[in-house]
């Protein structure tokens, strides 16, 4: 099992109100399923995500990534997880506008301490697997939304995670590009990445394999795709 999280609660505090997020989640994902997370506002999947991610800690309950448990580590140890283990995809693409398409599929490598000529290789290698062998040298401002996409999508990959969380990752997309962001993820699963969508678009979560739709913090249900 990948992943296995126990009894999650998340409480967020506002003064002195409490504002529970999560009221005890229980989810197990095994290795190269593809899963959505599903929604209304509030009902708790960015802050799943987030805990899934690295980029947060639960309230109470636990999480074991891996066979680690991370439910529970500093700052440090949660980042160094997040660049070894965690690919992001996110909504608004996070890319430097400044630093071609090569650059920013390095990063996660540069803070990985990998050296400068295997970072490039590794790199191309990521831009050639989503079909931007050709633009690795284009600054943001140079790519289309699609391809911007992708070079999120190179990134989240160079450090082969063991998960891929992708947020949202057609909501500043038109309908046709979506699609073929949709149909690199499913080649990406395929060929066995382990992918979570958090998405609240019912065409986008019939992509996936696996659908948990959340309400008020707490898991509605968790069915699987019979396609």
């Amino acid at each position: 099992m990948m992943i296995d999280v126990q009894k999650l609660t998340k409480v967020y505090k506002l003064g002195d109100i409490e504002v529970p997020a999560l009221r005890g989640v229980d989810l197990a994902v095994d290795k190269n399923e593809y899963l959505a997370i599903m929604g209304p506002s509030g009902s708790g999947k960015s802050t799943l995500m987030n805990i899934i991610g690295c980029l947060d800690v639960p309230t109470e309950g636990t999480y074991v990534l891996n066979g680690s448990d991370v439910s529970q580590l500093e700052d440090d140890e949660l980042a160094e997880i997040r660049n070894r283990q965690i690919g992001f995809v996110f909504q608004t693409f996070n890319l430097l506008p400044r630093a071609n398409a090569l650059h920013n599929v390095e990063l996660p490598l540069i803070y990985s301490g990998i050296s400068r000529a295997t970072r490039k290789n590794l790199a191309r290698t990521a831009l050639e697997k989503v079909g931007l062998g050709d633009r690795m040298h284009h600054k943001p401002n140079e790519l289309s939304g699609g391809q911007r996409q992708r070079v999120a999508i190179a990134r989240a990959l160079v450090n082969d995670p063991a998960i891929i969380l992708a947020d949202e990752p057609t909501g500043n997309l038109d309908s046709n590009t979506g699609e073929e962001i949709m149909e690199i993820l499913e080649q990406l699963y395929k060929s066995g990445n382990t992918i979570i969508l958090i998405t609240h678009e019912e065409y986008i979560a019939n992509h996936s394999k696996r659908v948990i739709r959340l309400l008020d913090g707490m898991i509605q249900s968790d069915q699987v795709s019979d396609q």
